[in-house]
């Protein structure tokens, strides 16, 4: 079954449920930006990330300067924001 992109609604709901996240790319995708001590506790984070990532087959695009990372989650099957990418950031979200 092909995954679907969320609606309006869908998509505005969600986002209240998702605490520090925020719209990107004109609604087709979310962004979170996260802030360790240094930059082993960053990388440490995206390992952790990319487990999740491996295991549900959903990969973030993401950039890490030293002790930041940012990450953006979109359904490219989709052609923008879809539950894979809630439910990947709720997993994300758990980490921190």
């Amino acid at each position: 079954m092909p995954v679907q992109q969320l609606n309006d609604d869908e998509r505005a709901s969600w986002l209240d449920a998702l605490d520090h996240w925020s719209l990107a790319r004109d609604g087709k995708a979310i962004e979170r930006s996260f802030e360790f001590g240094n930059f082993s506790e960053a990388f440490a984070f995206m390992a952790r990330v990319a487990m999740i990532a491996e295991k549900r087959d959903h990969h973030p695009e993401w950039f890490n300067v030293y002790n930041r990372v940012e990450i953006t989650l979109t359904t490219h099957d989709a052609d923008g924001l879809s539950l894979r990418d809630v439910n990947m950031a709720k997993d994300i979200d758990a980490l921190v």
